[in-house]
């Protein structure tokens, strides 16, 4: 039987490239796609979500905008490679496309999809967890719908990469998705769902090199190739990590990475606000603590090779 997955995207570079890899799962079943305006601009993020999952011939998926907003917005020039993406070449070959776009919020969309699923669901979120957090203040039945949370986000005994700032006092030690809405994690915090968790702690070991772009690139004659490549093009004179993709490769074979349980606490506010911190009596999560990163290379080119 085919796992359910719920995926929770904001939109940018890797998030893209995270959707795409899932796509390629043949034992996985994802009932929607929810996109969530933290890393992005929301309506080519939303745009670019339907052209991929048309050029992947996943149009039955349904794809949801979210209205949520967070605390500490995301800066702008983040935001707009979403912009470039959805104006790919590769993604406007059609004249339309036919991926379903849902009138209902993508917030709501998570409760309606939970509620009515035939078995629980993986979430996979690669951005904030304000639609989470939501869905649990709002339906709290939905927590029994939920088999496992897979999150990247946080990190827990490296720095953070929001950047120290004088100005808000942000002293460095949060990583983007847990920062955007850290009171929204700390809600999911108080849940009893699983979470495996992505942090920083892991996806440091996975930078997008200029040689691992140019082994997609010898692979163009493949759609999901050519357009894993123009993406990561994109970003390659920033320290770009495989953030997004790796934690979504987990659900392709968990077998490859090693988990650590540990307890853990969300500072919700102050100058650490977003920091996810290794405390005792905390929450116990499970971190994916190792993987080799040779085998997720050579994994995600095999992937995309169609």
């Amino acid at each position: 039987m085919k796992e359910l997955v719920l995926v929770d995207h904001d939109g940018a570079v890797d998030d893209f490239l995270a959707v795409m890899l899932l796509l390629t799962m043949e034992h996985v079943e994802p009932v929607g796609v929810i996109v969530t305006p933290a890393d992005c601009y929301i309506q080519p993020a939303v745009s670019a979500t339907r052209k991929i999952l048309d050029l992947m011939e996943k149009s039955y998926i349904p794809v949801a905008e979210s209205s949520v907003r967070g605390i500490n917005a995301f800066p702008y020039l983040y935001r707009r490679d979403s912009f470039a993406i959805d104006n790919f070449p590769i993604l406007n070959q059609r004249d339309t496309y036919t991926t379903p776009l849902l009138t209902e919020p993508g917030q709501d969309f998570m409760i309606r999809a939970l509620r009515s699923a035939s078995e629980k669901v993986t979430l996979l979120i690669t951005g904030p967890l304000t639609n989470l957090a939501y869905a649990l203040d709002k339906a709290p039945d939905i927590e029994t719908k939920i088999r496992r949370l897979i999150w990247m986000g946080g990190a827990l005994n490296v720095p953070g990469n929001v950047e120290k700032n004088w100005e808000s006092g942000q002293d460095g030690s949060a990583e983007w998705n847990a920062y955007w809405d850290p009171l929204a994690a700390a809600r999911v915090w108080e849940s009893s769902i699983e979470i495996i968790m992505c942090s920083l702690d892991i996806t440091n070991n996975v930078p997008v090199t200029p040689e691992f772009v140019q082994k997609i690139g010898k692979q163009r004659q493949y759609d999901i190739s050519d357009l894993a490549g123009q993406c990561y093009a994109l970003v390659i004179s920033q320290d770009y990590y495989a953030w997004d993709v790796l934690a979504t490769s987990y659900l392709g074979h968990p077998e490859a990475f090693e988990l650590k349980q540990l307890e853990t606490e969300i500072i919700p506010t102050g100058k650490s606000q977003g920091r996810t911190k290794v405390v005792e009596k905390g929450r116990k999560i499970f971190a994916m603590d190792k993987v080799d990163k040779d085998w997720f290379y050579s994994y995600i080119l095999e992937q995309w090779k169609r």
